[in-house]
């Protein structure tokens, strides 16, 4: 396959961008993304550091972030299997985006902008849940923010799938796949108590 390696070949091919897909973009929380944020539990975080590229889902019982101000939203992180690629990256490369989504909603809203990881003892006890608080919290300064066409949500049908239950592969599966003796039965039937006590 013939890679494309110019900007002037890829504008040949798709033309100019619609105008409204640049005059959307507002630099800063308006009333309405605040309402949309606020009720987004669930967030793609994407990080570049020296070692590549990482894409990270986050999910809260409540909104995932906390708007701050109309610049800046933290986001705790809660406790997961420590391997911290988003914050390694973040550490050592600012650049963060953000893509937020509400279920039945067909629009997703995009945040690109920087980010510092902190620990400071009081940004953490803004987050104190059940008598814990996170490791450290993600804060994301905004430089642009926008909400995304509808159509990759409406080809995929992503929050009303016709095909009905699917048989998919198993997070036990996939350890297995890499560990011929690891019992992936018991993993799957005994993790969601497991993680119960280690959500916060």
């Amino acid at each position: 396959m013939t890679p494309i390696k110019s900007i002037a070949e890829l504008e040949d091919i798709y033309g100019k961008a619609n105008p409204r897909s640049l005059t959307k973009v507002v630099t800063h929380m308006t009333p309405l993304y605040r309402d949309w944020i606020e009720a987004s539990r669930f967030v793609v975080v994407s990080t570049v550091g020296p070692e590549g590229t990482d894409g990270s889902p986050r999910g809260d019982d409540g909104s995932v972030v906390t708007i701050a101000d109309d610049k800046t939203v933290l986001m705790p992180d809660w406790f997961g299997n420590n391997r911290v690629d988003t914050l390694r990256n973040v550490v050592c490369d600012e650049r963060v985006s953000l893509m937020f989504m509400v279920p039945n909603s067909t629009s997703v809203v995009r945040v690109n902008g920087t980010g510092i990881v902190t620990a400071s003892e009081d940004v953490l006890m803004r987050f104190e849940k059940k008598g814990k608080l996170p490791r450290s919290v993600l804060a994301i300064t905004i430089t642009e923010m926008y909400f995304q066409c509808a159509k990759a949500l409406m080809r995929s049908k992503l929050w009303n799938d016709e095909r009905g239950e699917m048989k998919l592969p198993t997070a036990g599966a996939f350890l297995k796949e890499r560990e011929a003796m690891f019992d992936a039965e018991s993993y799957d039937a005994d993790y969601p108590e497991y993680a119960k006590s280690r959500m916060w």
